[in-house]
This record gives structure tokens, sequence and C-alpha cells, in this order.
């Protein structure tokens, strides 16, 4: 019942977001269109939102006819300074959505009119503690780009148009919904545009059931958690399963995340706010997680969750102090400069609680090749660290049809063995690629949690043992495929052939017959 509701919601939203592209279609390019419709769906979600919590409060000191987009501005300002340490930010009632909206069509600077609102709502945090989560966040929304229009009466007819559409989206109270209404809006946009753009979804988004995945192992057996943390945290997807999963305030000191791109992560702050989570739970950092974390007085974090980029370039041993962070320095050797991924694992390792889990999605060739790649792997088993290694089934991703597997770490395992588990057939497939459903997720996760063998699926294996295998780390290696070929009995085959040969021989005979009688 619950995936029928999720279905039509995901249905609705799609049906209204492809109406807003062709409606724009032609003038803005996928990409762009889709920073366009994200920024004004944010703009939307921030103006509803104060509303709401304005209006909550006064109707519960009784003044039951009382609605914050209908009072004047000079009335509004009044409630300025409160409102920006309470939400971080502030609006006045003539820039909320719903009355620029009013007024859109007739608007011949609408274009103005919105870049206005944008700049008061950053300038409102300025020199306040919201500063950082509000800074930059409309960069990406360009209403004066020629993407839009050349003239401005093409750009804000654009303009008019995209928020007509986005107020005819279905969102229904954020929280209530079953599908995490911006992050399914993303997706399905990646989906739309990420080919013609040429460029990796997978690099900008974890799907969602494997986001849910992840968080459920690293959050399993707990009713609440301190903090969580994503050293390549994209949109904030990932993060933001966690409040899902653990209710609104089950992640009590809040999320961590940093990202290298800026439009995702301006991406990943909007996503913040989308989800309600107040400016003061979330610290989310620009720039490169592998030379220059921003979180060192933040760790260590009870539980990490992370889709990090598959093998990416790095700066590795051409930076000489690398080799000191300590971070990377017990392993006594770097990831390779074209290949980063042990880098994160390793700065994830470094960065987990002693009583955490940390679920990282990893790409395959790192489980088994030599060199570096191989030391790092035995100081991982060594150290008893590696709890347990999925593989997942393939094409789950955007942008790469590659059978990815997740690493489970932990550093309080109570055994000195890792579980192998293959997950290779737990999904279903749609369309050209495959999905998890609610039930491959739950055997994942049991399978995860019973830590026991299962002909073909699961393997524990000591760490002695994988030692001896010069320390691989592919599910294949330990647990055995199942034979899917059709048995086959030999002595009925040995029958067969043998009256196929006494065939032939008469066939031959008989032909031998015919050519010696024409030949007479």
């Amino acid at each position: 019942m619950a995936d029928n509701k999720k279905e039509i919601e995901r249905a609705e939203l799609h049906r209204t977001i492809w109406n807003i592209a062709n409606d724009l279609r032609g003038s803005v390019d996928g990409w762009d269109f889709k920073q366009y419709v994200l920024g004004m769906l944010f703009y939307r979600y921030i103006s509803e939102n104060l509303t709401n919590y304005i209006n909550q409060y006064q109707w519960e000191a009784g003044e039951n006819d009382f609605d914050y987009a209908d009072i004047s501005d000079k009335e509004a300002k009044q409630i300025k300074d409160d409102m920006v340490s309470e939400k971080g930010f502030f609006m006045l009632p003539s820039q909320l959505f719903c009355n620029v909206l009013k007024k859109a069509a007739e608007d011949e600077n609408l274009n103005m009119t919105l870049e206005s609102v944008f700049k008061y709502v950053e300038n409102s945090a300025k020199g306040t503690s919201s500063e950082d989560d509000f800074s930059g966040l409309f960069d990406d929304f360009d209403v004066n780009s020629n993407k839009l229009g050349k003239t401005v009466a093409q750009k804000c007819d654009k303009l008019v148009k995209l928020m007509n559409g986005v107020a005819q989206m279905n969102l229904g109270n954020y929280q209530d919904n079953t599908i995490d209404a911006f992050g399914d809006a993303y997706e399905f946009l990646m989906g739309m545009y990420a080919s013609n753009a040429g460029k990796s979804g997978g690099e900008y988004f974890t799907p969602q059931e494997v986001s849910e995945l992840l968080v459920r192992i690293a959050v399993h057996g707990k009713k609440n958690i301190k903090k969580i943390y994503d050293p390549a945290s994209g949109s904030g997807s990932l993060l933001l399963k966690a409040r899902k999963i653990l209710g609104p305030n089950g992640v009590r000191q809040g999320f961590f995340g940093q990202e290298i791109n800026i439009t995702t992560y301006n991406l990943c702050r909007i996503n913040m706010f989308l989800h309600d989570v107040g400016y003061d739970k979330f610290d989310i950092a620009l720039g490169d997680t592998l030379t220059d974390p921003k979180h060192w007085d933040d760790e260590p974090f009870e539980a990490i969750v992370s889709n990090p980029p598959y093998s990416i370039k790095w700066a590795g041993d051409s930076d000489a102090t690398l080799i000191n962070d300590p971070r990377y320095a017990p392993a006594g050797v770097l990831a390779p400069k074209s290949k980063a991924d042990l880098a994160f694992v390793m700065h994830i390792l470094k960065w987990l609680s002693t009583d955490g889990t940390a679920a990282v999605v990893c790409f395959p060739g790192i489980m088994y090749r030599g060199g570096a790649e191989q030391k790092i792997r035995q100081y991982l088993v060594d150290n008893n660290f590696v709890d347990c290694v999925i593989q997942l089934p393939d094409n789950l991703f955007f942008g790469t049809s590659i059978a990815t597997c997740i690493m489970v770490l932990k550093k309080n395992k109570a055994d000195n063995k890792i579980l192998f588990l293959d997950a290779s057939a737990e999904c279903i497939k749609v369309t050209n690629s495959n999905k998890l459903t609610d039930d491959n997720i739950q055997n994942i996760e049991n399978n995860w949690a019973e830590r026991k063998n299962k002909k073909h699926i699961a393997k524990l294996v000591a760490i002695d043992d994988v030692a001896e295998q010069d320390y691989n780390l592919s599910v294949s290696t330990y647990v055995e495929q199942k034979d899917t070929r059709e048995k086959v009995d030999i002595v009925q085959l040995n029958k067969e052939i043998a009256e196929i040969v006494k065939h032939e021989d008469e066939l031959r005979k008989a032909i031998n017959k015919i050519i010696a009688d024409l030949e007479k």
C-alpha cells in the first residue's frame, strides 16, 4: 500500500516537472533548467515554511484568522530579528512566493523582482549565525540569464511559466510525503537530462533506495544518533535519509557533510532547508574533503554514509605532506593518484567513532587490485575494521551500469571475521535499470545483521583466510555462485551420443554404396 502511494505521488510530481519542461523547451538547456526548477521550488518552500511558522504561532495565541501573507511589510518588519534568530532568514509578506505569483503575469520586471527577493533573503542572514547556510544559495538561479530569453519580456515570460508550474506541484506537507519530494524531483530531472548534458548523474545523486539501505545499515539497532556525516555529500539525499528513518528528532546534534562542486553544495544546503532541518542543525562545507577537510572539530561521527565519486584523480603522493596526514598515515601508503577511492575509505575510517558504523559505496576494482590498494586493504583487514562487503546488483546508478559494492566499516567488532554478502540478485528490473524494492532492502539488511553463512548468499570468513587470499575483498572470491546451468545426465547423454554415432555410420555406409553404384 505504501509503495502504491509512493508511486502515485511520484507520478504526479514527474508529470508536473515534465509539463514545466515542455513549457520551457528549446530555450533552457536541460542541465540549467534543473537549477531553475529547483531554485523556484526552494523559493516556494521557504515562503510557505516561514508563513506556516508565523501563522502557527499566531493561531496558538488565539488569532485564528491571521495570515502572514496578508499583513503589511511595515507590520512584518517588527518580527524580523526574532525570525532570523529562529529560522535563520526572513522575508516580507510582499516577497512571498504566493504574493509575487499573483502579480507575476503583469510584472514587466519580474526578473528584477525575484532578484531583489533572493538578495533580501540572503542579506537577512548576514552577520548572524546562519550566514554561512544562506550565503550564495541562489547563485545558480540567474534570473537575468540569456538562457531565459534575449529580452526582458522573454525572460519574464519564462519565469511566469516556471512560477506557475512550481505553484501547481502538489507537495502537501513535505514531512508527510512518502517520497522525498525535492530529492525525487532532482532524481527525475537527472534521468531526463543527465545523458543530454553529457554529465554522469551518478556523481551527483544516489538513488533513494540505495540511500535507504546505506543508512539502515549505519544506524541499525539505534533509535537515535548524535551525528551523521557524508564526506562527499552531493545533494544531501543520503544524510536526509537518516532523518526519514529515525524521525525528525532522531539525529540529535545534526547533519554534517562536505561537497567539492559548488552547484551541488548549494543544492545540498537547499535540500536541508526543504526537509525542515534548522540552520543550526546542519553544517555542510564546500571544498575537497581529501586534501582540505572542514570538520576536524566535529569528528568523530557515530554514523557515516557515503557514495564517493568512483576512481577520481587526487593529489596522492605528489603532495608530500599527505603521507603524514593522520587519516592516511596508519596504512603507510596513499591511494593511487588516479584512483582516490581508498583515500575516501581511510578518511571515513579515521572520523568514525569507536561505537559507530560506516556504509560506503565502492567501485569493485578497489576490492582486488594490487599495489598501494592491496596494502591499504591489508591495513583494514589486519586491524579488523572491515565488517562486511556487500555485492550490489548492476545498473542501480545513473551514469554507470557497473555492479558496485558496499563496504561496511566498524571499530568495535565482536569477532575477527568479515561477512561477504552476495546481493546481486536482490532487485527488480525497471525499464533499462535495476531497482531495490523495500523487500530487497529488508533482505539485505537482515542477511547483514544475522551475520551467518548462507549457501550462495553469505559467507563469514576469518581475517587470516582473507590474508591468504592476498587481501582480496571481492564477494565472488568467497561466496560460491549458484550453478544455474542445466543438470545433465552423463549416462543418458553417452547413450544418445552412441546412437548418433551408430546412425552416422549407417548413413556413411549407405552414401558409399550409392557412390559405388554410380561409378559402375
